[in-house]
């Protein structure tokens, strides 16, 4: 079978690597119809994680299950199904808790939790970027959906990873009707979490991020672009507030934070948030911050390599703020953000800039890395479809 391959620092090849299969009686087979370019996977094709070469990518993933296992028993044959990023085997003492996104069973090294399709330091697991892709505890981590699963392939492909992690990053920060939020990033992560504030009835929501294309797309959901080219996101929302600041926020960057100049600063979305968000206010951080970068210290120094940044602490304790971080259970919530997209409720597909065919993903990959105009989202299509 045909799969996006790592080869190195911003190398990618679509090449034939050994086909997935059944390896225990609760895997299913899925023949990937859909399956999205992440901006996580942007840390892994630039060479800042530890992630090995010749291993296949991506971890949003959705198709068609054409083989199950000898134990399963509610996944079958035809069924479409999008598949959370997080492998979890739904009996530990973590995904027990729903805590899915730092499973213990699935994550072969004991002095980590949590795993996941294509990730560096998430197991062995190969990405679904690929014609098709082995899943674990099928009858688990599968998400069926419905009759309409073909045709709106582009909304439910986005319950793989980044719809729930926006929704996660509100839940952090407590999101609720009425209130005014701060999102710093405008990414796909970053655009799903202001579109998940609004969904839950915030009064008013920012966004800021210095590319126009993805403030653009932020307007275009409801929310206000703060163009941080020209304006302090914190002095815009304190103005708006009597003084105050945003009553929560979300960061959805991480540790490759640019500032509009290109100069890289793990810490100041962190800092900026901070500094956005009012005394007792929630912050919810979904941006991906890593213990070891093997590219930070070239980028920013010696110690964000080693995952340790100038972060503002001082100032959080002052404000007596609240902050959740990490990655998304997206079991919690995809379910329900199905149920919304299934009843004309969500359309998270508005994200999507380009459907291209696998045999694409280098140029894509290329593209989106560098952050060319109008790439905010790219769905590759393994089948061949556009």
């Amino acid at each position: 079978m045909k799969a996006a391959v790592y080869e190195g620092p911003r190398t990618v090849t679509v090449k034939d690597v050994p086909d997935a299969k059944i390896e225990h009686p609760c895997d299913i087979l899925v023949k990937i119809t859909t399956t999205n370019i992440c901006g996580s996977d942007l840390h892994m094709y630039e060479g800042r994680t530890s992630f090995e070469t010749g291993r296949s990518l991506g971890h949003e993933n959705l198709g068609e299950v054409v083989e199950v296992g000898s134990a399963v028993s509610k996944v079958k044959v035809g069924d479409y199904v999008v598949l959370p990023f997080n492998i979890a085997c739904g009996f530990c003492k973590q995904c027990e808790k729903g805590l899915t996104n730092y499973c213990l069973t699935m994550q072969p090294e004991p002095a980590l939790a949590g795993a996941a399709y294509g990730f560096a330091e998430m197991g062995p697991y190969q990405g679904g970027q690929a014609e098709y892709l082995r899943v674990p505890y099928g009858d688990f981590n599968a998400l069926r959906l419905g009759e309409d699963a073909v045709e709106r392939q582009k909304d439910y492909v986005m319950l793989a990873d980044i719809f729930p992690t926006g929704y996660h990053a509100t839940e952090m920060a407590g999101v609720g009707p009425g209130d005014q939020t701060i999102v710093y990033g405008a990414g796909p992560v970053g655009l799903m979490a202001a579109y998940s504030a609004i969904l839950k009835g915030a009064g008013r929501v920012w966004v800021a991020d210095h590319h126009q294309d993805r403030l653009r797309k932020a307007e275009e959901i409801g929310a206000i672009a703060i163009d941080t080219t020209s304006e302090d996101p914190a002095e815009v929302v304190k103005e708006a507030t009597l003084g105050l600041g945003a009553d929560n926020g979300c960061e959805c960057v991480g540790y490759q934070a640019h500032d509009s100049g290109g100069h890289e600063d793990a810490a100041l979305t962190l800092n900026g948030l901070i500094d956005s968000v009012r005394f007792t206010g929630s912050l919810g951080v979904v941006g991906v911050f890593l213990p070891k970068d093997p590219g930070g210290a070239k980028a920013q120094g010696k110690l964000e390599a080693e995952g340790k940044i100038p972060f503002d602490y001082g100032l959080m304790w002052f404000k007596g703020q609240h902050m959740g971080t990490g990655q998304a259970p997206v079991k919690r919530y995809n379910r329900a953000l199905r149920d919304l997209i299934a009843g004309g409720r969500a359309e998270p597909g508005f994200v999507v800039s380009h459907e291209l065919p696998l045999d694409e993903a280098a140029s894509a990959y290329e593209h989106f890395d560098n952050r060319d105009e109008g790439w905010t989202k790219v769905i590759l299509h393994p089948d061949g479809r556009r």
